[in-house]
């Protein structure tokens, strides 16, 4: 059993032009795909060698630097491609934007936040939406390719929305200027793959009860699930 890298939902060249085609080629059929492979060759013949994702994430301080890197670098880019698409952007609606209001006043005030989280993480990292164990919602941004799921993260949670800020994810289109790449992100956040995170980490949820609820809903939450681990 090995971990896959899940399949876009869109052309290379969908995005543009907030995010252009070559960049997305190279991160997904070049970085992405190492980090995937890398992770499967660092755990295979071991006993984590079948084991989900987010169980090695809830242990990953014992785990060696192989590990941690190529599994937040598999597992956060597949969420990211699922967070994004064409014709997308705007606000959201509904039950999330009601969370994102009651938590950041305004969708606007979070807007800016996420922002600032993502312009000024130091170094190459992720800006984080988090949904938290109790329910509230926090805006965090993490270094290298760590998450809120992992044990060593300062603000732990569950992902709701996510924004890579390594340069190889705008480098060749933006160069230096991470704000500009960042404000043009937003013209392709998918708000119902969003509001759909938020439904499946409701409180009390289980892990058979996503996965039933994604596949009724939004085939590619069934497809980005089943692919976490093959």
């Amino acid at each position: 059993m090995s971990f896959k890298q899940a399949d876009l939902s869109y052309d290379y060249n969908a995005l543009e032009p907030y995010i252009d085609g070559r960049t997305m080629e190279i991160h997904y059929s070049k970085h992405h795909a190492a980090y995937t492979a890398n992770l499967n060759k660092a755990v295979e013949g071991t006993s984590l060698e079948g084991t989900p994702i987010e169980e090695i994430f809830a242990g990953i301080s014992a785990q060696p630097a192989a590990v941690r890197n190529n599994g937040g670098g598999f597992y956060n880019h597949n969420l990211f491609w699922s967070m994004m698409g064409p014709r997308a952007g705007g606000e959201p609606a509904g039950e999330l934007l009601e969370a994102i209001n009651g938590t950041f006043g305004s969708f606007a005030d979070f807007k800016a936040q996420f922002s600032t989280a993502a312009a000024t993480r130091f170094g190459s990292g992720w800006a984080w939406l988090v949904k938290q164990a109790d329910g509230s919602l926090v805006v965090s941004s993490t270094p290298n390719q760590d998450n809120p799921l992992m044990d060593i993260a300062e603000v732990k949670g569950t992902p709701l929305l996510t924004l890579d800020v390594w340069e190889h994810a705008y480098y060749l289109h933006y160069q230096n200027r991470r704000p500009e790449y960042v404000e043009a992100w937003w013209n392709v956040v998918d708000w119902s793959a969003v509001s759909g995170y938020l439904t499946m980490v409701r409180v009390g949820e289980g892990v058979a009860d996503v996965k039933d609820w994604a596949s009724s809903q939004w085939d590619k939450f069934s497809d980005f699930l089943g692919k976490l681990t093959d």
